[in-house]
């Protein structure tokens, strides 16, 4: 994984942490795995799955117990990546801040990333 010594290749906010970590308990789940596949009308969405076994060549992040791992093919697209929880009067989900998306469509679900990221 591309990373920076002392640094998580993705960061959890407070609330997002302490949603992973409820997800955890209800099926004694070791996480959640996040990575991108193609699909939507931008070219790629997130993907997220709970996690019965950890794949030693996932990328792991922890934090207050909540544990998220990032699938090998989407370390280079999730590097520097924000994850958050949000609570809103008519949704509530895990939203992602990431620095390398360069298109979203209008409903949130679908990314674009750089070119030069995709062709690695």
């Amino acid at each position: 994984m591309l990373s920076i010594p002392g640094k998580d290749a993705v960061t959890i906010t407070d609330r997002a942490a302490k949603q992973i970590s409820k997800l955890m308990e209800k099926d004694n789940h070791q996480g959640l795995r996040i990575g991108v596949k193609k699909g939507g009308c931008a070219g790629m969405e997130y993907t997220m799955e709970y996690v019965a076994d950890v794949d030693p060549l996932d990328e792991t992040i922890e934090k207050d117990g909540a544990r998220v791992m990032i699938a090998p093919m989407a370390q280079m697209f999730l590097f520097g990546t924000e994850i958050d929880y949000e609570v809103s009067l008519l949704e509530a989900g895990f939203k992602f801040k990431n620095p390398n998306v360069t298109e979203a469509c209008g409903c949130g679900e679908s990314i674009k990333f750089d070119d030069a990221l995709s062709t690695k």
